[in-house]
Order: structure tokens, then C-alpha cells, then sequence
């Protein structure tokens, strides 16, 4: 537990003046991003449901902030909870028709929903179409915070997915995170011991689509750009991916895998289409190496650690535990015959 503490001192400290080593927008971006993948993970690392369509929920919450704050003029907060609650009810119809499905068929339903969302946003006048919503002003947070200034939106940004990191941590720690595994590790018998399945699953979505969306709108603010990009199935495709490298069903390895796909995205930008060879690659190398991930396997070998340090308890000879005979080979105690002294 102390070094759990340790290492989370030494990742505030790093998230504070990482700014002054990297790109402050390299990092937003990281961040929004590892915010998404977190929330993606929610509903496969913990209910085993693979969404195809994500992208929807990310992209649409994008589009309603642009249009909150540009057209409307709302303040920052209000736009992002803005792109927040559509992301949320796009995940309550989407996720009342999908969950009826498993397996294979749910992953193609979300992603049929989600292309729809994505030649909506094609055609609807107010995304404007292949342009997107460009120009999206950021504001002042509450009348005080200049989000114009870098710093102040990177630590907008950072607070932003400290708050949603936890609020995932603490729904997974939770009862109802148990319940979750349950419904993840067998089903049936979670509807055996009386659980209201479809409940529980279509939580699980509806709380992974907003988060998705608040990712997405923070991430226009950021860039203050909307575009098709953000509902293209390639978006859904690349959380899916940032996952798998990270580690499923773990708090922190959607995190690794997002900064490993953007840095990728990022340093390689040079090489052109190159790119998605380089992540198909280090995809593959992850895959054959690391098969619970990245975060995944450095648990493992943690706990492989820890039961090595354990010592061995001893055990106390037969002799000195209760009701516990003595081995055949020892001799019964002579008895005393009469007329022997003590």
C-alpha cells in the first residue's frame, strides 16, 4: 500500500511539470484520449462487451460542444456538459437496443449505430459537413479561468481526466463493480443469484458513452476543432487497440496504451502512412509478448514477486499440535507397573 501511495505521489508530481519537458498539446491529447480508452475499457475490461462504435459517443459530444459554444456562445463548462449529456443519451438508446445482443452481434450493432451517427454528422447543417466546426472558442472557465492560455487549459484538461480516472477506479472497487466481473466472468450465473443483468449492462454503457463524451468534448475544446475524424470507425478501431496494449480489465493500462498510440501518432508523423505499420507492429510485438497487456503483465510479475518474498510458514512438529497422534515410529510411553517408584 506504501508504494502504491509512492507511485502515485511520483505521477501527480511528473503530470504537474511534464508541460515543461513535453508539447502541452502532445499532452492534452494524450490525455483526452487516455480518458476515452478508459472509459471503452469500463465496458470491455469489466462486463466483456467489445463496442465497434465508441467513435460515436467521442465524436457527437465533440460536435455539440463546437456548436454550445461557438453558435450558442456558453461558456466553456456549460459546452462540455453539454457534448457530455448527448454522448449520454446517444449510450441510453444505443445501449437499449445493442445489449439485447452478445458477442459478435453486439459489436456489429454498435458499430451499424455508430455509422449512422457518422453520416448524420456528414449531412446535418450544423457540423458543416467535411469542414467540421472549426474556430470553437475556449473561453473562461467559471468567469475566471483564461482557457486561451495553454498552461491553464492543460491543467483544465488534467483535472478533468484525474476526476473521470476516479470516478472509473471507484465504480470498479465498487459492489456494483463486482457485480460486473460477475456478469463478465459468467452470466448465467449472475442471473441464477438474481441480478438484473440488462440493468447492470446498460449502466455500464450509458456510464461509458458519457465519460467517452466528455473525453470528446474537452478534446474539441483543445483543438478547437469538430471533424468527421472524430465519428470515423478508424477512431473506434484506434480505442480498441490503445486498450488491448494497455491491458484490458486493468485502471491504469488504457492509460499506457493511449500515450503509446498518440506518441506513435505523434513522432512517426514524418513517416506518412508508415504509421499504421509501425502500430500494426508494435501491436504484434504486444501481443506475442505481453499477452494481458502491458500494465497486464507487470501485475502478473508483481504478484509473482510478492509471493516469492513470502517466506514459507513452519510447521510445529506432530507432537506439539493438538489432537494430532504421534508417528509410527515413535514408541507409545511405557506404563508403570505396580510396586515402581516415581
Amino acid at each position: 500500500m506504501r508504494l502504491y501511495w509512492i507511485a502515485l505521489a511520483v505521477a501527480a508530481v511528473a503530470a504537474v511539470f511534464a508541460p515543461t519537458v513535453l508539447y502541452p498539446v502532445f499532452l492534452m491529447k494524450a490525455l483526452c484520449f487516455a480518458l476515452f480508452a478508459c472509459a471503452f475499457n469500463l465496458l470491455l475490461g469489466y462486463v466483456g462487451l467489445l463496442s465497434f462504435g465508441h467513435a460515436a459517443f467521442f465524436g457527437f459530444a465533440a460536435y455539440a460542444t463546437g456548436h454550445a459554444a461557438k453558435v450558442w456562445g456558453w461558456n466553456p463548462e456549460f459546452a462540455v456538459l453539454a457534448g457530455t449529456a448527448v454522448a449520454t443519451g446517444l449510450g441510453l438508446a444505443f445501449g437499449a437496443l445493442a445489449i439485447r445482443r452478445q458477442g459478435i452481434y453486439f459489436a456489429m450493432i454498435t458499430l451499424a449505430l455508430a455509422q449512422m451517427v457518422y453520416f448524420f454528422s456528414l449531412q446535418a447543417p450544423f457540423t458543416h459537413g467535411e469542414d467540421g466546426i472549426q474556430a470553437i472558442p475556449r473561453g473562461e472557465l467559471f468567469g475566471l479561468f483564461d482557457l486561451r492560455n495553454t498552461e491553464t487549459m492543460y491543467f483544465f484538461v488534467l483535472a478533468v481526466f484525474a476526476g473521470g480516472l476516479w470516478l472509473i477506479w471507484r465504480t470498479v472497487h465498487s459492489p456494483f463493480g463486482q457485480v460486473l466481473k460477475a456478469i463478465r466472468e459468467n452470466e448465467q450465473r449472475a442471473v441464477s443469484l438474481g441480478y438484473k443483468v440488462d440493468h447492470y449492462k446498460l449502466t455500464a454503457f450509458v456510464m461509458s458513452a458519457a465519460l467517452s463524451g466528455l473525453a470528446g468534448s474537452v478534446k474539441a475544446l483543445v483543438f478547437q476543432l469538430a471533424s468527421l475524424t472524430d465519428v470515423h470507425w478508424h477512431t473506434s478501431g484506434e480505442v480498441v487497440l490503445m486498450t488491448l496494449l494497455g491491458g484490458m480489465g486493468t485502471v491504469l493500462g488504457p492509460v499506457v496504451g493511449a500515450f503509446l498510440v498518440v506518441t506513435v501518432q505523434n513522432y512517426f508523423a514524418t513517416f506518412g502512412a508508415w504509421v499504421t505499420i509501425i502500430q500494426g507492429v508494435i501491436f504484434v510485438v504486444v501481443v506475442l509478448l505481453f499477452r494481458r497487456g502491458i500494465v497486464g503483465e507487470l501485475n502478473a510479475l508483481w504478484l509473482r514477486l510478492r509471493r516469492r518474498s513470502v517466506p514459507a510458514a513452519t510447521t510445529p512438529p506432530a507432537a506439539a499440535r493438538p489432537g494430532v497422534e504421534p508417528a509410527a515410529h515413535e514408541p507409545p510411553p511405557r506404563k508403570r507397573r505396580v510396586g515402581e517408584g516415581s
